[in-house]
C-alpha cells in the first residue's frame, strides 16, 4: 500500500494558501492541487495554511473546501484539516448523530485516557455539548454504559501490573462469561474500562493460559 510523505523541505503556508485559492477559481475546483497540497502536509502545517488563508482572503478554508468539494473526497479532505483529537471528535459526533455507532465505539475504545481527554475538550469546543451527554442521547443499554465508562474519569495509563489483581480479573471475566449462562456485562465493563492497557494485556495472557491449560483454576 502506498503512503503519502510530507515534503522534507518546509513549505510556505502562505504559498500553499495562495495555490489553494487559485484552485478554487474558474469553473469547478482543481482537486489535484488540493490533494497535492493538503495530503502532503502534517497537522501543524495544515493549521498554518488555514491561518494564512483566513488572513489573506477573510474566509474559512474549511468552509470553502466544503463548498468546492463533494462526496467522499470532501469528507476525507475536511478530516485532514483537523488535528488527531479534533478529527476523532468529528468522527464520533457524526457516528453518534447518524446512528451508525461502529465508528464512535472504535474511536472511544481504542484511544488512551489522555487522548480521550483531548477528544472530550475538542468535542465540547466544536459542538457545544459534552461528549457524555451525546452518548446518553444516542446510545442505550450496555453499549451506553460501556462508552460512558470509557470517557469518564478516573483513567489509568500506568505500566505497573499487579499479578494478583491480574489473576483475579481473569477469574472474574471467566466467571462472568464462559462459566455462566448468559453474561455479566457489568463485570466486563468494570474491568475493561478501569484497568490500564498494560494490565489488560496480562489479563488476556493469563485468561488464555487458563483456558488452554488448566481452565479449572478459574
Amino acid at each position: 500500500m502506498s503512503s503519502l510523505i510530507v515534503p522534507p523541505i518546509l513549505t510556505s503556508p502562505r504559498d500553499d494558501a495562495i495555490k489553494l485559492h487559485g484552485a478554487f477559481k474558474g469553473w469547478g475546483c482543481d482537486t489535484a492541487v488540493v490533494i497535492d497540497i493538503l495530503a502532503h502536509r502534517d497537522a501543524t502545517q495544515r493549521a498554518l495554511i488555514q491561518q494564512d488563508y483566513r488572513a489573506m482572503y477573510s474566509e474559512d478554508l474549511c468552509k470553502r473546501l466544503s463548498s468546492e468539494l463533494s462526496g467522499k473526497l470532501e469528507m476525507a479532505v475536511l478530516l485532514w484539516m483537523h488535528d488527531p483529537a479534533g478529527r476523532d471528535a468529528v468522527v464520533v459526533r457524526n457516528s453518534l448523530t447518524t446512528g451508525n455507532l461502529k465508528a464512535a465505539t472504535e474511536v472511544i475504545c481504542s484511544r488512551t485516557p489522555s487522548q480521550i481527554q483531548l477528544i472530550r475538550q475538542h468535542y465540547h469546543s466544536k459542538f457545544g455539548v459534552h461528549l457524555e451527554d451525546d452518548i446518553k442521547r444516542h446510545t442505550s443499554g450496555d453499549h451506553e454504559k460501556l462508552l460512558l465508562a470509557y470517557v469518564s474519569p478516573p483513567w489509568n495509563e500506568g505500566l505497573e501490573v499487579d499479578r494478583q489483581m491480574v489473576e483475579n480479573d481473569a477469574k472474574a471475566l471467566y466467571k462472568a462469561g464462559e462459566k455462566r449462562l448468559g453474561t455479566d456485562e457489568r463485570t466486563f465493563i468494570r474491568i475493561f474500562c478501569e484497568r490500564s492497557r498494560a494490565h489488560l494485556a496480562y489479563v488476556a495472557s493469563v485468561y488464555h493460559s487458563g483456558e488452554e491449560g488448566n481452565i479449572g483454576q478459574f
